[in-house]
């Protein structure tokens, strides 16, 4: 297959953004004594004895956890959701189902189910839903491929860990590196069906619509959901097998059907969007990513705890995981970032000699320093695809900064240089200057503006079309004295 060095290089560095993307784990019946919102277990509690499926159940939470960042903990904030889930219990059309749910700490616009109700939701879903009617229609709509029986009636394609195992290992072998990228891969999550998701569009709508919510609030959030993919789009990139929305009903598609949904409850305006209660619970919440992972800032990322920076070419779009750090850029080039524990005493160009590079040109490996850090750098080439290898010494740490590109691409050179020679050590002061960033909810004050309120935001680029994704705002809408609105800080 042509290109396919790529593919394997872009699947393991984990890419393909989920924006929203109803993804399931296929496991099985699980049953729970109670609905217990947020109990943060380590393990599925009180499963049938005896029972395969229950046994793989058991083994899907903690790597859920391991995958998305663990669990992301606030009280105020479960106390919000527990009331909307409780909400949807009364009415759901399997009353005796009971939920627990977990909140995990990603900021991945996410959520999905496990068989047996098991729900999760990402702390970047609720960054960008606007109210409880939204949230219940995320939370609604997991629950109809749960009563409708989606997980069960889906078929495997391929065996996960065989398929995930051979193409971390036809990248990087059996490295703690290739591992840690094989634990926060795919997994067993896999996309439904068009028709599933349009039925359990259905289900989730008469469901809110039941509980007393506002049911025109999926086809909000689907919006919000579209004009956030739009937002995070990369100029320039072609592939779509990395974009949620090629392999799902297109968002107008869903957006005309949920609201066909909500008009059998009335028209616009009926049921309840309960917006101050929703508001309060995010206020605060963490936004993009944690300290442990460090901090994207635009086109440069930084990890406090590593004291490590590098920065990507203008153009690029960065994305962090805890396995690794990527970005993709105009022309199909892709870049990856991580570590690797070396001997101290081993060269750095005898190390990109070792065999974990395909295709390596031997006569292009060169020893460097950059910005007073030892350093090697080299080239290679496979099936259709270039890539630049630069692999630092910095603190006892070894870094790898690894860029691809299209054979026939002229930029290689120039996009790796930039990177690798924009990897420097932080300084003391600009380790303490670090902070995460949160959702703050303020109210807005006569003479502000969408404008003025987006100038408020720190640490992060784009600040007024942000703003407008965050509130759910179109280019021409305008804010009023007393509206309250979510802004970015880091106070």
């Amino acid at each position: 297959m042509r290109r396919k060095p790529l593919a394997r290089f872009l699947a393991l560095a984990g890419f393909a953004m989920a924006l929203a993307s109803c993804q399931m784990f296929t496991p099985p019946d699980v049953q729970e004594s109670g609905f217990q919102p947020s109990s943060k277990p380590v393990t599925v509690d009180n499963v049938a004895a005896n029972s395969k499926l229950a046994e793989m159940a058991k083994a899907q939470h903690p790597r859920i956890l391991a995958t998305y960042g663990g669990e992301y903990s606030d009280p105020k904030l479960e106390r919000m959701v527990a009331k909307v889930v409780g909400s949807l219990t009364v009415v759901s059309a399997n009353p005796s189902q009971t939920y627990r749910i977990t909140i995990l700490n990603s900021p991945n616009v996410n959520a999905f189910a496990l068989p047996g109700g098991y729900l999760y939701i990402t702390r970047g879903l609720l960054a960008l839903a606007n109210d409880s009617a939204e949230l219940a229609a995320v939370i609604a709509h997991e629950m109809g491929h749960v009563t409708a029986n989606h997980g069960l009636q889906r078929q495997q394609l391929e065996a996960e860990e065989g398929f995930a195992t051979k193409v971390v290992s036809d990248v990087l072998g059996d490295s703690p590196t290739a591992k840690a990228a094989l634990i926060r891969g795919k997994l067993r999550l896999a996309q439904f069906s068009r028709n599933q998701e349009l039925e359990a569009d259905g289900i989730g709508i008469k469901s809110i619509g039941e509980a007393g919510f506002d049911p025109f609030a999926a086809g909000r959030f689907l919006q919000s959901m579209s004009a956030y993919t739009d937002f995070r789009s990369i100029s320039g990139a072609t592939d779509a097998s990395l974009d949620f929305l090629a392999t799902h009903p297109n968002t107008p598609q869903r957006i005309d059907l949920a609201q066909r949904h909500a008009r059998q409850f009335g028209a616009p305006g009926v049921g309840t969007r309960d917006r101050d209660a929703f508001l309060a619970g995010i206020d605060g919440l963490l936004y993009g990513d944690t300290p442990e992972e460090g901090y994207v800032r635009g086109e440069t990322f930084l990890h406090p705890g590593l004291g490590v920076s590098f920065s990507v070419p203008d153009g690029f779009i960065i994305d962090n995981s805890a396995a690794a750090v990527t970005a993709t850029g105009p022309g199909d080039i892709a870049i990856r970032f991580d570590g690797v524990s070396i001997d101290r005493n081993r060269s750095l160009t005898d190390y990109i000699r070792s065999g974990w590079v395909a295709g390596l040109d031997e006569s292009s490996v060169r020893q460097e320093t950059i910005n007073g850090n030892e350093a090697a750098t080299a080239h290679a080439s496979a099936e259709g695809w270039q890539f630049g290898i630069a692999v630092i010494r910095a603190g006892g740490q070894v870094y790898r900064l690894l860029t691809a590109a299209p054979s026939a691409s002229t930029s290689l050179d120039a996009a790796a240089r930039s990177v690798s020679g924009s990897f420097r050590i932080l300084s003391a002061a600009e380790k303490a200057a670090l902070k995460p960033l949160h959702i703050r909810v303020v109210t807005v004050r006569p003479g502000q503006t969408m404008g003025s309120l987006a100038a408020q935001m720190v640490g992060v680029d784009r600040k007024l079309d942000l703003f407008r994704v965050l509130n759910a705002m179109s280019p021409g809408a305008a804010v009023s004295a007393g509206d309250k609105v979510k802004i970015i800080t880091d106070r």
